[in-house]
């Protein structure tokens, strides 16, 4: 498949059919307290529905409460073993580069702004890790499973907001396309999937071709449960290398809500780290799986680790290759990983689950910036070899 500019926008003014008019219908009928007290209720797959849930959302979480038929469940057992040796490292890459690359999309960065707390960062990216997680349990897509409820809430999230901004005129859909549009979608796709093994290359993870399709494969199945056309997902890693270059060459550039919500991920981040001499690895990270010019853009400080960082690729290797030789090492660097993963999220959580719910209503005080100029457009690396 391949995408050109005309194809991007095509896909700029386009939503998610299903989840907008439940949403709207919801709206309309004074229905969304209703069920989103309900909603909490529901967490797992294969749950009864209570009583009292209004019967078009009762219909939406009827028609979305199974996976495509096409779904190759030995790919997803692949993406899952590779989930679990690398969970660290995705749970880094997915942290330190695909969030602040959303941040880096003015109008992706306005949109966070305009629907979270900026007091409570938190919830972000424990919703991202919780997400995550509960995609990579084996039982993520059977009876008792967290991931399918977690889709369908997210789903319906995506399009509450754009329901907002429409209704509310905060959007200017002539010059930006419909928000969190179809081609956005995508795009964030991409963040979570080919950036975060381009990423887990940046820091000399060695990665398998069948791992890292695997990997990617899963994240289409998620596509695909979040409302995302197929026909205009990219299905190999090189269609989606295409995609991606366009994307962020039309798209990507400074903005005040992006900066901001880095400088909130970083103080987040120093919060979790132990103690405050190795804070500055935090922003260290971020810029050396970024690049400097989105850094920049974000308005990641520099410090003395920027050049430390650059030797976690030599660490690792060490700590792989104590994987591959010994099959304790593995068992317990596995373990650590897992461990560590486990720590963070709860950092982040509180210990709570964080349920996904329909926003009643907007930030009074948001701001979604304009077309950034395209002289300050981002020229895209080369891309990654394997």
């Amino acid at each position: 498949m391949i995408h050109t500019e005309a194809s991007s926008d095509d896909l700029r003014h386009v939503g998610d059919e299903l989840a907008d008019a439940t949403v709207a219908a919801l709206f309309e009928r004074g229905e969304v307290g209703v069920f989103n007290t309900l909603m909490r209720y529901v967490s797992t797959a294969g749950a009864p529905l209570p009583d009292g849930l209004p019967d078009v959302a009762r219909e939406y979480l009827e028609a979305t409460r199974v996976p495509p038929s096409w779904v190759d469940w030995g790919e997803m057992e692949k993406a899952r073993l590779f989930f679990i040796d690398n969970n660290v490292h995705i749970a880094t890459a997915l942290s330190f580069a695909a969030m602040p690359a959303c941040y880096v999309v003015p109008r992706v960065a306005g949109l966070l702004s305009a629907t979270h707390g900026l007091a409570y960062p938190s919830k972000r990216m424990a919703e991202t890790g919780q997400f995550t997680v509960y995609l990579m349990q084996p039982d993520a897509f059977e009876a008792g499973g967290r991931f399918v409820p977690a889709a369908q809430k997210v789903r319906l999230l995506h399009a509450s907001i754009r329901y907002h901004l429409k209704r509310e005129n905060h959007w200017d859909t002539e010059a930006l396309g419909t928000p969190i549009c179809q081609e956005d979608m995508i795009g964030g796709q991409m963040f979570f999937s080919l950036l975060v093994l381009d990423s887990l290359h940046r820091l000399g993870i060695h990665l398998s071709t069948e791992g890292a399709e695997a990997y990617y494969y899963a994240w289409r199945v998620v596509g695909a449960m979040l409302g995302v056309d197929q026909e205009a997902v990219p299905e190999t890693l090189d269609e989606a290398r295409a995609f991606l270059d366009l994307y962020m060459v039309r798209h990507m550039g400074p903005s005040e809500e992006g900066a901001h919500l880095t400088r909130q991920l970083i103080e987040l981040y120093e919060e979790v780290v132990p103690g405050t001499l190795l804070d500055p690895i935090v922003s260290a990270l971020v810029r050396h799986l970024v690049g400097d010019t989105c850094a920049d853009w974000l308005r990641v400080p520099r410090t003395p680790w920027d050049t430390v960082v650059k030797a976690v690729p030599h660490l690792l290797g060490v700590l792989e290759t104590i994987e591959d030789r010994s099959p304790l090492g593995a068992w317990a660097l596995d373990r650590l990983g897992h461990l560590t993963t486990v720590l963070e999220l709860s950092s982040l959580t509180r210990g709570r689950v964080m349920h996904y719910a329909i926003p009643e209503h907007l930030r009074k005080d948001y701001g979604v910036p304009g077309a950034v100029p395209r002289a300050r457009r981002w020229t895209p690396p080369a891309a990654t070899v394997s």
